[in-house]
C-alpha cells in the first residue's frame, strides 16, 4: 500500500503545482457578451480590433464553428484581427476554428516581431474541413522578451475564423492535454504497483 500511498500523493502534488503554473494566466470565455458586440476595451488591460461576437443559435454558424466552451465567440470583422495588451505577456493562446490557413504573430513593445505560429491545417470547419482536422485547434505563441500585440490574420477580408477561449499570461501556455497525459503515465502503473506491494506482504 506505501506504494499505492507514493503514486496518490505524486498525482496531488501535480495538479496542485499546475494550478501554481497558470495562476496568472487570465481566461476569456467570451461570455456575458450579446451577439453582435463589437469587441474593444471591454476586457480590462486588453483593446481589440476588428472583433465581432457571435453567439450560437443566434449569428454564429456553430455547425462549422462551434464554440470550444459556452455559446460566444469572436470573429475577425473586417480584416485581421488584432489584440493588444496594456502590459506585454509571455504567452498568448486560444482555440482557433478557421476557413483558410491562420497566420499569428506577435509583436514585442518595440513593434518587432518577436513570435509566430501558424494553423495546422488549411481548414478545420467542423463541416467542411479538410481530412484530419477538428475545429478548436489550439494554437500558442510564446515570447519570452515580452509580446504587446497580436495580430491574427486568416482571410485579410475578415470573417475567416474564430477564437475562443482566449488566454494570456506570464508563464509558457503548454498544450492542455500535457498535464493530463503525465497523470495518465503515473495512474497506468499503479496496478502494477500494487500488485507488488501486495505480493511483497504475502511473501515469506
Amino acid at each position: 500500500m506505501i506504494a499505492l500511498h507514493s503514486c496518490v500523493l505524486i498525482v496531488v502534488v501535480l495538479l496542485l503545482g499546475s494550478r501554481s503554473v497558470f495562476a496568472d494566466t487570465t481566461v476569456i470565455n467570451l461570455e456575458g457578451l450579446s451577439d453582435g458586440t463589437i469587441l474593444t476595451n471591454q476586457y480590462p488591460g486588453l483593446s481589440f480590433s476588428d472583433a465581432i461576437v457571435l453567439t450560437a443559435g443566434i449569428s454564429l454558424n456553430e455547425f462549422e464553428f462551434p464554440p470550444h466552451s459556452g455559446v460566444n465567440v469572436v470573429l475577425d470583422n473586417g480584416g485581421p484581427m488584432s489584440i493588444d495588451f496594456a502590459n506585454p505577456v509571455l504567452n498568448f493562446a486560444g482555440y482557433f476554428t478557421y476557413a483558410m490557413p491562420l497566420s499569428i504573430v506577435g509583436f514585442g513593445p518595440s513593434n518587432n516581431q518577436v513570435a509566430t505560429a501558424t494553423s495546422a491545417f488549411s481548414n478545420n470547419e467542423a463541416l467542411s474541413g479538410v481530412a484530419g482536422s477538428n475545429p478548436n485547434e489550439f494554437l500558442s505563441l510564446t515570447g519570452s522578451s515580452g509580446i504587446s500585440r497580436i495580430q491574427i490574420t486568416g482571410d485579410p477580408a475578415g470573417s475567416s475564423f474564430t477564437l475562443d477561449d482566449l488566454t494570456f499570461g506570464t508563464t509558457p501556455v503548454p498544450e492542455p492535454s500535457t498535464i493530463l497525459l503525465v497523470l495518465a503515465s503515473l495512474v497506468s502503473g499503479l496496478p502494477l504497483r500494487i500488485w507488488k506491494s501486495k505480493r511483497a506482504e504475502v511473501a515469506p
